[in-house]
This record gives structure tokens, C-alpha cells and sequence, in this order.
């Protein structure tokens, strides 16, 4: 019988590191062992709406995200079972046809800026991390990110972080801070802080595969 997987939340703002942290992470270990669940990728369907409304989507809001889906599915993988993980357009502003097949694996990471925010979530989970950044590096990253991978431009990145990214990490992101068990101040450089997350993992690992 196989163990229930290890699930591990990587929280922190926008632009925190909390995908390099991740990354880092993954990297110690084979592709066979964690999975990784971004809540990015569970923005709610907006097919329903007009363009004009979906472009006033406040995406750094706790009720941009389809969490009843996330949970739904973070259920299927601890009980062995595949999901199909919805892939989201941020250029039309709402989830696309298509869909990623993912089976369960030893380690779940749920990665986004408000993993820890939902306390259905925050059951689910067995180690909490928030990745805690400077918030100057924090829009520098969000601005490089945008603008390349996004294809949106400077005015629209800097007008979005004043009216909404910056007072939603102020009002949801920061306070969920207190419900971590690790704190990494400036996320993928702290390389102690991930040397430590990878031996707690190994020790998890270790322990459920010799039960």
C-alpha cells in the first residue's frame, strides 16, 4: 500500500522567489518523487463574461482562485488518484481547453501567493513556507515577468501593482505569514533555508518508505 503523499505549501507575494524556492527544491530530487501544483493555474473560468469584465479581474484577490477545484483535486492525488490540471490564458483572462494530466507522487508542493490563505488548504498540508522578500525586489521580478512571459506592457504592470497587487498583499498575502512552520527571507538565494527543506524531506521520505 502506498503512503499518503507529503504536502508541502510555498506561500509568499508576488515576485517573492517562491518558484525559484520550488525549483530549487525540486532539483535535489528525481522527477518520479514531487509534483507541482501551482495555484496560478487554478484562476476561476471567466468563458462567461465579456473581455471587457474579465480585464477587471483583481488576480491577486482570494476570490480570483477556483480553490473548491484545487482542493478537489489535492483529494484525488493523496488518494492515488490522476487529475487533469486546468492551464489558465492571461491574454484572453480566463482558463483555456487545454489540460495537463498529472498523476500523484511521493511530494506535493502547492505553490502561490495565497496557498495559505484558505484554511481548507492549510489542512491539507503537512509543512508551510513563506517566502519572504523586500518588496522592492518583489516588483522588479513582477515587471520582468509581465512584460516577457505575459506580454503585458510597463504602464499596465506598475498601475496594477499600486491598485492591486500591492493592497492585496498588504490585506491577504502578509498576514498569512503567522500559519508558516519556515520562514526563507529572500527566497531562491537563501540557500541554507532550502538545504533545510530538502533534508526535511528526505527524512519524510525516508520514514514512509521504510513503514
Amino acid at each position: 500500500m502506498q503512503k499518503k503523499p507529503v504536502v508541502i505549501g510555498v506561500a509568499g507575494g508576488s515576485g517573492s522567489g517562491k518558484t525559484s524556492v520550488t525549483r530549487s527544491i525540486c532539483r535535489r530530487f528525481s522527477d518520479k518523487t514531487i509534483l507541482v501544483i501551482e495555484q496560478d493555474y487554478y484562476y476561476k473560468n471567466q468563458s462567461h463574461l465579456p473581455f471587457e469584465e474579465r480585464l477587471n479581474t483583481n488576480y491577486d484577490h482570494p476570490l480570483a482562485f477556483d480553490n473548491d477545484l484545487l482542493i478537489q483535486h489535492i483529494h484525488a492525488l493523496l488518494n492515488q488518484e490522476p487529475v487533469e490540471k486546468p492551464v489558465y490564458d492571461y491574454k484572453t483572462h480566463t482558463r483555456s481547453n487545454k489540460v495537463i494530466p498529472v498523476e500523484p507522487k511521493e511530494v506535493i508542493i502547492l505553490e502561490g501567493i495565497l496557498i495559505l490563505e484558505d484554511p481548507r488548504l492549510v489542512d491539507l498540508m503537512d509543512i508551510k513556507v513563506f517566502v519572504d522578500t523586500d518588496a522592492d525586489l518583489r516588483i522588479i521580478r513582477r515587471l520582468e515577468r509581465d512584460i516577457k512571459e505575459r506580454g503585458r506592457n510597463l504602464d499596465s504592470v506598475i498601475d496594477q501593482y499600486i491598485n492591486s497587487v500591492r493592497p492585496m498583499h498588504l490585506q491577504f498575502v502578509e498576514p498569512t505569514k503567522r500559519y508558516a512552520d519556515i520562514i526563507i527571507p529572500e527566497g531562491g538565494q537563501n540557500q541554507v533555508a532550502i538545504d533545510i527543506m530538502a533534508t526535511k524531506i528526505e527524512t519524510i521520505l525516508l520514514k514512509n518508505r521504510t513503514k
